[in-house]
């Protein structure tokens, strides 16, 4: 009981979490982009430790120069290791989906994360669910039946896995703001990509032990070699997940997430726009519907 005490003393910085999410969801669906480009030369656990690996000592020397100052101790452990662990799970939920989706479609299903927080928020934080909470449920709802298409012949059952990314990262960022609001967001983003490390190498570890034959495709193929333009994406995406797990930190400790959320949504149009300029995917007329209705009701359930 005495944990929540100083969450609920805790003053907001609106402008501050407005400004610091934009630029975060800018960087992550840059880096998504760069994960589905490289994503038939390098295994998902590959770029899970390489990219944290690149991160972690930046990490370690920040937090060593802040120490010197009085680094604030962290008395949320436990709840910091849950939150990297959902937020590793939704990680690894979305990007098995993005080489075989595409990216707009890949985030529009996966922008339904304000329908979620809506959810779980009256779940585990007693937040009312208002009669426009309902109708943002359901509007997102058919929004996703457009772009999944059960009945269609071009269903793509992947397009569940951003789905599944969203819940993980709804309940992570409840988590950023009722048990971890008090944490250094550096020592998050270390949490996160020491969680990356860890699970990224028991999973190379796995498939070690796997028939050669079995080892293949984005999930279980063998490690591949690097040359520089490699290290160079490496490099990108560790710029990505730094920004991306400081950011996300920082908005949802400083705002209410269903109101952050409502800047969140940028990721939309940033990814159909690397979309386009990457893939030239341009998504017909029924996904873009979807992908509308779905922004709408997140708008809709993140209004208080």
């Amino acid at each position: 009981m005495s944990q929540t005490r100083p969450v609920a003393r805790r003053s907001d910085n609106i402008p501050l979490a407005v400004s610091v999410i934009l630029p975060t969801v800018l960087a992550l669906s840059l880096g998504d982009a760069l994960i589905k480009m490289t994503s038939g030369s390098f295994v998902i656990w590959q770029i899970f430790v390489i990219r944290s690996l690149i991160v972690i000592p930046v990490l370690l020397g920040v937090l060593a120069t802040k120490a010197r100052g009085g680094l604030r101790r962290s008395d949320a452990l436990g709840w910091a290791v849950l939150r990297s662990l959902m937020l590793v799970g939704m990680w690894i939920c979305y990007y098995l989906s993005l080489p075989e989706l595409t990216l707009s479609a890949a985030a529009a299903a996966y922008y339904t994360l304000p329908i979620f927080i809506t959810l779980l928020s009256a779940v585990f934080v007693g937040d009312r669910i208002t009669q426009g909470g309902r109708a943002a449920v359901f509007i997102g709802f058919l929004g996703v039946l457009l772009i999944l298409r059960p009945e269609a012949g071009d269903f793509n059952a992947y397009a569940i896995l951003p789905l599944i990314s969203a819940m993980l990262y709804a309940g992570a960022m409840i988590l950023t703001r009722t048990r971890c609001r008090q944490q250094d967001p550096l020592v998050l983003s270390l949490a996160l990509n020491i969680g990356f490390v860890v699970v990224g190498g028991l999973a190379a570890a796995i498939i070690l032990l796997l028939p050669v034959t079995a080892r293949q495709g984005f999930l279980l193929a063998p490690w591949a070699g690097m040359e520089p333009s490699e290290w160079l994406s490496m490099g990108l995406l560790a710029a990505a997940i730094l920004i991306g797990s400081i950011g996300t930190a920082i908005a949802y400790q400083n705002g209410p997430p269903a109101m952050i959320g409502a800047f969140d949504f940028a990721y939309v149009g940033f990814a159909v726009l690397w979309g386009l300029a990457f893939f030239a995917e341009v998504p017909d007329m029924l996904s873009l519907f979807g992908m509308l209705l779905i922004v709408g009701a997140g708008i809709l359930a993140l209004r208080r």
